[in-house]
């Protein structure tokens, strides 16, 4: 089954789908696509049929997002977490993850034509071989696309992903490339796995739980958090919109909290600064106060320097992570 799929929506559809754009609509849209399962149990059919089921609805989902104008969808497609599950079934997921990926680069006509990147989050290192290769040349085939986004998190947990992007905060330090002040909360966010995304506007859960399940944690702090009952492969348009209305519903205090909170970090970060500039004029200054100009012109200069190298940090974090995937994607190349 593709994964991306041609159609118009129907009349009422078309004419609902107005209505919703009339208001605020979100640009990001994370989904736990949940109970599959228990779909399988419900129709008397086997695990891995569910899950297939689900990647079809995942499908549909996906075009119904393109005609409401969602540019962005994260779903959360293999939890660290669901290695505990059996064999069979953990078995069963990577070969279905082989053939839909698979079946991606087939479509890769369609996937330039539509403008689709796709992202895989998550540490790939925890993948078979030879899915971990065609994950890469998914992600390299369409890294030049930009008028659509899907990210796909699997082998993925957010304590997971906050853990790595400590870590590669201090292997940063270690380099020499930033400093341990240069940290901050702006900074992990841009280590994360997620960092070339929006944070998400809305996260829908589907199948009754009310939980989050380790998913987007940092990034859905301020996000509208919707739980519904249905299966994830009952998973309708109208189910769609009625999360979509939940939003809108909650849009201004979102963006009111969205707005305090990046006030709050300029704050923070102001604070820091100012007191590293201090600790600097105090150990460099002979012992005499520096002057309301002078200290003005430290910080400048202090803040205009802690940018670069967290510029500088950033674009070598990128290339490490770029070279990994291109790395093994040349592996992938060279075996066939």
């Amino acid at each position: 089954m593709s994964w991306i799929r041609e159609g118009e929506l129907n009349l009422i559809e078309k004419i609902s789908a107005n209505v919703l754009k009339a208001g605020p609509m979100p640009k990001h849209v994370a989904f736990i696509m949940d109970g599959n399962r228990r779909f399988a149990r419900k129709k008397n059919m086997e695990r891995q049929e569910g899950h297939m089921q689900g990647f079809n609805k995942l499908a549909d989902t996906l075009r119904w997002c393109k005609q409401l104008n969602i540019q962005e969808v994260t779903v959360y497609a293999f939890s660290i977490e669901n290695f505990k599950r059996s064999k069979d079934e953990v078995d069963g997921l990577m070969e279905l993850a082989k053939q839909k990926f698979e079946k991606l680069l087939e479509e890769r006509e369609n996937l330039e034509k539509h403008g689709v990147c796709i992202r895989v989050l998550g540490d790939l290192d925890m993948l078979p071989l030879d899915l971990q290769q065609l994950i890469a040349k998914a992600v390299i085939t369409t890294r030049a696309h930009n008028k659509c986004f899907l990210n796909v998190c699997f082998a993925y947990t957010s304590r997971y992903e906050i853990t790595n992007a400590v870590r590669e905060m201090a292997w940063g330090v270690e380099e020499g490339l930033i400093r341990a002040s240069d940290v901050s909360e702006a900074l992990l966010s841009e280590c994360l796995y997620s960092n070339n995304s929006p944070n998400p506007d809305l996260l829908i859960r589907t199948s009754g739980e009310v939980r989050l399940s380790d998913f987007l944690l940092w990034q859905t702090s301020h996000s509208c958090l919707v739980f519904q009952s249905v299966l994830w492969p009952e998973y309708s348009f109208w189910n769609l919109c009625e999360a979509i209305l939940q939003y809108q519903l909650n849009h201004k205090h979102i963006q009111k909290a969205r707005d305090l909170h990046q006030e709050h970090q300029n704050l923070l970060q102001l604070e820091s600064d100012r007191a590293c500039t201090a600790e600097h004029l105090q150990h460099h200054g002979n012992g005499k106060p520096a002057d309301a100009q002078r200290r003005q012109e430290e910080l400048l200069h202090y803040t205009t320097c802690r940018e670069e190298r967290v510029q500088d940090f950033l674009e070598a974090l990128k290339h490490k992570r770029d070279s990994y995937v291109n790395d093994l994607c040349s592996e992938g190349v060279s075996a066939q």
